[in-house]
């Protein structure tokens, strides 16, 4: 069937609505080869490797969400990193933005673990699910638009399969914030007019297109190795911004 090859653009929109579960998407996602620039890029950084990760077996394809299926909290990012996801296998995992995001929600009793290193390494999560709006390592961590819209079904199946327990999404970075308001106003989700302004901490009510319930939705900066260094986001900014996404999830912390 046509769309039906991992290679074909509209692979992600055909595909994407066939999966039941969060599980089967998961397994569809990692088999995409839709973004001819981002395959040559994530297999090439794959063969090149860093010096430090000279003997990992990288994974080299799309990097699938992480989390349990009924998550009331959401977390969504940018992309996967060259050398930490498109390594690991899992999002967030084996790179400085992971170190950073795991650490706080461990702090806040929300992970098993305060590291991720590779997606055996026994980390779960409690409460909170983990995308993405792209899942293939861009260069220069800047996905196009055009790739950015060839991944935005999985995204948007992924959103509504999550639906009946969502409570909370927090957006890292304002790429996040910005793939993801049209992904909920096409689904029906009705958004505040004027469209919201992403900003760390700034907050906004979503309402369900089904079940006429408010989800709230909070930015925050991304945890990345710069704005970490810089102090533009440190430590305390991420668990308070977490903390309050999993107060409005109805997730106890404990700090």
């Amino acid at each position: 069937m046509h769309g039906s090859r991992p290679e074909a653009h509209d692979f992600p929109a055909v595909t994407a609505p066939r999966a039941h579960t969060v599980r089967d998407l998961d397994t569809a996602v990692a088999t995409c080869r839709a973004c001819p620039r981002l395959v040559d890029w994530r297999e090439e950084v794959a063969r090149v490797k860093r010096r430090a990760f000279m003997d990992w077996d990288y994974w080299a394809r799309p990097v699938p969400g992480f989390g349990p299926p009924d998550a009331p909290l959401v977390i969504i990012g940018l992309a996967p990193a060259a050398h930490g996801g498109n390594r690991t296998g899992r999002i967030f995992t084996g790179d400085p933005s992971g170190d950073a995001l795991y650490a706080a929600l461990y702090d806040l009793g929300l992970s098993s673990q305060p590291t991720a290193t590779h997606h055996e390494d026994g980390m779960e999560l409690y409460g909170v699910r983990i995308t993405v709006p792209v899942h293939c390592a861009p260069p220069a961590n800047r996905p196009t638009t055009t790739e950015r819209d060839t991944c935005r079904p999985w995204l948007a199946h992924e959103l509504g399969l999550l639906r009946p327990t969502l409570r909370t999404f927090v957006t890292l970075g304002a790429f996040a914030w910005q793939a993801l308001l049209p992904v909920l106003a096409d689904a029906g989700w009705r958004l505040p007019r004027p469209r919201p302004v992403f900003g760390h901490g700034a907050e906004a009510l979503v309402i369900d297109p089904l079940g006429e319930r408010e989800v709230r939705l909070i930015g925050a900066y991304h945890p990345s190795q710069r704005n970490m260094s810089t102090r533009t986001l440190t430590p305390a900014m991420l668990r308070d911004v977490l903390r309050r996404g999993a107060e409005a999830a109805g997730l106890p912390t404990r700090i």
